[in-house]
């Protein structure tokens, strides 16, 4: 009777990574979830602070709705009074007179041709202007 040897103490070399893909799957989703709670590319900046708390108004705000009527600052304007009611805007003491902005918020069916000449009389006025145009696309 001879009974192999070899064969019995032959184990096997494999290891279970079952449990191994859990951990690593785990440890993953781990550090996903840091990543983004902790930005790395932040800069830090000491801002100047100021001594008061009340902020200075320095944009005038023109609106074109869908139907061409525009408002400035919320007040329903005609285009032909637009560049004196817009002059006497910018020259109120609380605008910065070295940043004369003028904001245009245009919806997506309005005339362009409105929202330039808002552009034109603006910079005629010596401001300069931001437009976005918002709406159903």
């Amino acid at each position: 009777m001879s009974l192999r040897k070899s064969s019995l103490r032959e184990a096997h070399s494999e290891v279970d990574t079952g449990p191994l893909n859990d951990i690593l799957f785990i440890l993953l989703m781990f550090f996903l979830m840091i990543s983004t709670l902790a930005n790395p590319n932040v800069i830090r900046l000491s801002l100047p602070r100021s001594k008061s708390d009340t902020k200075s108004k320095q944009t005038t705000i023109v609106t074109i709705k869908a139907d061409n009527t525009i408002l400035l600052n919320n007040k329903p304007t005609p285009i032909e009074n637009l560049p004196d009611l817009l002059k006497v805007e910018l020259a109120k003491p609380e605008q910065d007179t070295a940043k004369l902005v003028v904001v245009i918020h245009a919806d997506s069916s309005a005339q362009w041709g409105k929202i330039v000449d808002v552009m034109k009389i603006s910079k005629k006025l010596g401001a300069t202007t931001s437009a976005t145009v918002s709406g159903k696309d």
